[in-house]
């Protein structure tokens, strides 16, 4: 049988499991099913116990086709896992739930300056910190049984292996706990007792351990399976980059949520009113971004319709003006505003409304860019690489380099690459869509639409 690695991908929406061959580098199967939220119990959590009966099952299903070296975990952020023994102290809440906003007022008082944490003022669960200060407060109890807070990629590597283990890229996405220049815990983290809960950090390539003897024997997966430390999903996409390419560049992971990371940029600039804030990387280094939910966004736009835009459709909702302002959700450089639609949407055909959210899409990400102080070639990876009219009108509105990864996301090949580490990579060509133009002049299109958002001239 081959040697694989097996990806376990959670995302915000979904979950996907991928089976890698560790010599080609090559997706060979996959599986993907609803990330669940349950909406009863202490407050909205995420539906742990169903991904984890999916994902053995899965496991087992991929053992039979290949033999499963390395399994690892590539996760969202803004998720913690309160541990207490074997168990969980307390579920594993939902970020979008607005009940932590209950203590936002005090919890203000004592999050760290921006400028300590690069960490932006996020609403509900979205700031980690806030999430455990609401959680402090409301399950007194119950949180004093924690015996350690683990990153969500670690809960799953603990859920396999029996190990407990951090790393940093999940505590750098917003969480308010990380201080990234100094590379330590911030002082929020220190002062509140949680910095010591947290188990002793490795490297995201790091084996915490052998897969659970009892879970080798019900997959039927080797007993000496290794399971690594795991990574945030917007860092999986960015490892393959930073292993292959020269800095600067910039690497658009999309998804539920679209985040901009550029590795070589500067962090003074960052505006954490427009969610700019500073991500970890694999090697424990600060990255300015930029934040969205961009794929929710174009999903409630679209309706979830797949049609791919002609030339001509494009030209008819350039000509007539029909563009949606943001924003349309409570997140990125908009966020606050009050969007829409401009002209009737009633009125496009399914391929007329794709093209109009597309090119939503790429303004909103242009700025994205330019306050993330994003430079050099901009490499697209997840389903918007896929999208023509949002790669093409990028590269208009950029003038730079835009390029779309051809494969379904970037987190499963860059998880993978953990089950080698920096010094087993092995550089391959992969697959890329070429930008071909759009085929339509959007200068004074893009032009009126940064007027009505008041970036005009």
């Amino acid at each position: 049988m081959s040697e694989a690695v097996a990806v376990f991908d959670v995302g915000k929406s979904s979950a996907k499991l991928a089976l890698v061959d560790r010599a080609s580098g090559a997706v060979t199967a996959i599986r993907t099913t609803p990330n669940r939220t349950v909406g009863h119990g202490p407050y909205p959590h995420f539906d742990t116990e169903a991904l984890w009966r999916w994902l053995i099952a899965n496991l087992a299903e991929f053992g039979r086709q290949a033999r499963i070296e390395v399994i690892s975990t590539t996760t969202h952020g803004a998720c913690i896992a309160l541990t207490a023994g074997d168990d969980l102290a307390l579920p594993i809440i939902d970020y979008e739930f607005a009940g932590p906003d209950e203590v936002s007022d005090e919890y203000r008082k004592l999050r760290g300056d921006f400028r300590e944490t690069f960490s932006p003022d996020l609403p509900g669960g979205l700031n980690v910190g806030r999430q455990l200060f609401w959680m402090e407060r409301r399950f007194a109890d119950r949180f004093a049984k924690t015996d350690a807070i683990l990153p969500y990629p670690q809960y799953w590597g603990w859920r396999l292996s029996g190990v407990k283990a951090a790393e940093p890229t999940c505590l750098g996405a917003h969480s308010d706990l990380w201080a990234p220049k100094a590379g330590t815990f911030s002082r929020l983290a220190e002062e509140r007792g949680w910095a010591k809960l947290f188990p002793d950090f490795v490297r995201p390539w790091d084996t915490i351990g052998a897969i659970r003897p009892a879970l080798a024997r019900e997959t039927g997966l080797p007993p000496d399976c290794r399971i690594v430390a795991g990574i945030h999903d917007s860092n999986a996409s960015l490892l393959p980059h930073l292993l292959a390419e020269p800095l600067p560049l910039t690497v658009v992971s999309t998804g539920t949520w679209i985040i901009t990371l550029a590795p070589g940029g500067a962090l003074d600039a960052l505006d954490p009113a427009r969610d700019c804030l500073a991500y970890i990387d694999a090697f424990a280094r600060p990255v300015p971004a930029a934040m969205w939910m961009g794929g929710r966004d174009f999903e409630a736009l679209t309706a979830g319709v797949a049609a791919m835009p002609g030339e001509a459709e494009v030209a008819r909702v350039v000509k007539d003006g029909i563009m949606i302002l943001p924003a349309l959700g409570e997140s990125g450089p908009y966020r606050g505003r009050s969007g829409g639609w401009v002209g009737d949407p009633a009125s496009l055909t399914p391929g007329e409304r794709v093209a109009a959210a597309s090119l939503h899409a790429a303004l909103v990400e242009a700025t994205c860019l330019k306050l993330a102080g994003s430079s050099g070639p901009i490499l697209v990876e997840g389903p918007f690489a896929r999208n023509e009219v949002f790669l093409a009108a990028l590269a208009q509105v950029t003038g730079r380099t835009v390029t779309g990864r051809a494969d379904a996301t970037g987190t499963t090949g860059g998880a993978a690459l953990l089950a080698s580490g920096p010094e087993g990579f092995v550089r391959r060509e992969v697959a890329a869509a070429p930008t071909a133009p759009l085929g339509v002049d959007i200068a004074a299109y893009a032009a009126a639409w940064r007027e009505r958002v008041g970036e005009g001239g």
